[in-house]
């Protein structure tokens, strides 16, 4: 079982910026976390990083055939990106969204999601936690 996680723009920076909105926890310590679960649970979670919509699409174009599920946090394409939207329809993998904010409390402008519709659910609003709760679904939904 294989999980592809794709962190979006700036999330790189995390730990550093905006503290009080995203919390002091790094990408690297989020990273590790979620392999250390998938590991005990016998999946295999690969994670990438990128400032870069057309890269963040070809990340999931090329994980039809060779991940389960994936896991994505679009960060600031989630409002904007219907490239990266429609990566996630084409390739029929599963694709749980994630926010470490609850982008619901926040500027209007992020209420909303072009992914939401085309996800099998999203998980906004708990930090780091976040993905581990996003880990736990896809688990979950693939049967483990």
């Amino acid at each position: 079982m294989r999980i592809l996680v794709i962190h979006g723009p700036n999330l790189n920076m995390l730990g550093e910026r905006e503290t009080d909105v995203y919390g002091t926890t790094d990408l690297t310590t989020i990273n590790a976390s979620l392999k250390t679960m998938a590991e005990k649970e016998g999946a295999e979670v690969e994670c990438v990083q990128s400032n870069h919509e057309g890269e963040i699409a070809s990340h999931i174009q090329k994980a039809k055939g060779a991940f389960d599920a994936i896991i994505i946090n679009p960060a600031a394409f989630t409002h904007t990106s219907v490239a990266i939207r429609d990566a996630i329809a084409a390739s029929g993998v599963p694709t749980i969204e994630v926010h470490l904010s609850n982008v619901y409390a926040r500027e209007p402008f992020r209420h909303h999601s072009h992914v939401a519709p085309v996800a099998v659910g999203q998980i906004t609003g708990f930090g780091p936690q976040s993905y581990t709760l996003a880990l736990r679904a896809a688990l979950d939904l693939l049967g483990k």
